[in-house]
């Protein structure tokens, strides 16, 4: 059983910084490819970050792009949210997730294209 624990949310200001942390356990970690989602009270749960299972491809939304960097340490089985510049509408649970399938220099961003899905961390960003 593949297991997503995430950590590292909280309350800051507008501005201010956050990483986000998700720790994979049960498989290879190298055989997923990894995304952070994120949900804001009242709204669909939407897109934020992938990265391919070889690290090398990444993709953004356009509404982090240049401010929210996605990376992970194959060695660590984690992948990291890296969120500069917070803006109150960042506010979200956020969630990552695996995705077994697909090449290695694959990304996804489709919440249906993900097989496994941690609880979610709330970030909460103030103005």
């Amino acid at each position: 059983q593949v297991q997503l624990v995430e950590s590292g949310g909280g309350l800051v200001q507008a501005g201010g910084s956050l990483s986000l942390s998700c720790a994979v356990s049960g498989r290879t970690f190298s055989s997923y490819a990894m995304s952070w989602f994120r949900q804001a009270p009242g709204k669909e749960r939407e897109f934020v970050a992938a990265i391919s299972k070889n690290g090398v491809t990444t993709h953004y939304a356009d509404s982090v792009k240049g401010r929210f960097t996605i990376s992970r340490e194959n060695a660590k089985n984690t992948v990291t949210l890296q969120m500069n510049s917070l803006r109150p509408e960042d506010t979200a649970v956020y969630y990552c997730a695996a995705r077994s399938s697909g090449a290695v220099y694959v990304v996804a961003f489709l919440q249906s294209q993900y097989d496994y899905w941690g609880q979610g961390t709330q970030v909460t960003v103030s103005s």
